[in-house]
């Protein structure tokens, strides 16, 4: 995710670089330099009515301290309203920041800087290619015609299990995909990595930190 610090000071080259991507909501960089400035303007006004509420709260208990009630009543009525206003600004701050994160999240990361304008793959530069693509015969069939014929995949059962995009591997098809995951996690742990089982379901945040959330959003399956 873009850091707002960056879009701010680098405005045109954000722009530029958003245009190389043909991201179709270039807006977006405006508003959030806008809404920021916003920000941190009642960030810095919230900041002094603290720093002023304390030093009222401080010189409050120092005049009780030496006797001088009537002095500490002036002041404190003096600052009576600095604990509404404080409120007011701290609930602008938090939907500022809000606004500002929901903007945000929008923006694609910005292409490396070599990388060329191109709105077509014909436009595009093929800087390295690695092996040839598998040349099949003409009588091949597609996965689904393979799994059927050899009864290892029911796609229908699983429409009508979960939906679209949810297979039932049965019989051979079964065994095959759980060994396939044993090779793979064995594979993986001898070049060092650690296996973990983690939860099936993640929350907001996490999407958003991994970059599934908020284009995403219409794919997933939400829980309560």
């Amino acid at each position: 995710m873009l850091q707002v610090n960056y879009i701010r000071e680098n405005r045109e080259k954000v722009l530029e670089r958003l245009n190389v991507r043909n991201f179709k909501q270039p807006e977006l960089v405006d508003q959030i330099i806008s809404i920021d400035e916003d920000r941190r303007q009642t960030q810095n006004s919230l900041d002094s009515l603290s720093a002023a509420a304390n030093t009222a709260a401080k010189q409050i208990g120092e005049l009780m301290r030496a006797g001088k009630k009537e002095e500490a009543e002036t002041v404190k009525l003096s600052s009576a309203g600095q604990k509404e206003q404080i409120k007011v600004l701290s609930d602008q701050l938090a939907a500022a920041e809000d606004n500002l994160y929901q903007l945000i999240v929008q923006l694609p990361n910005l292409p490396y800087h070599l990388v060329k304008t191109g709105a077509t793959p014909e436009e595009n530069e093929v800087v390295l290619t690695y092996g040839q693509p598998a040349k099949l015969p003409t009588d091949a069939k597609p996965h689904w015609e393979l799994a059927t014929k050899y009864d290892i995949i029911d796609f229908e059962l699983g429409v009508k299990i979960t939906g679209a995009g949810f297979p039932v591997y049965k019989g051979k098809g079964a065994r095959l995909q759980r060994a396939l995951i044993n090779f793979f996690l064995d594979h993986a742990t001898e070049a060092g990595y650690k296996e973990m089982q983690v939860p099936h379901l993640v929350n907001a945040a996490s999407g958003f930190g991994t970059g599934q959330l908020p284009d995403k959003e219409g794919q997933m399956y939400h829980s309560t």
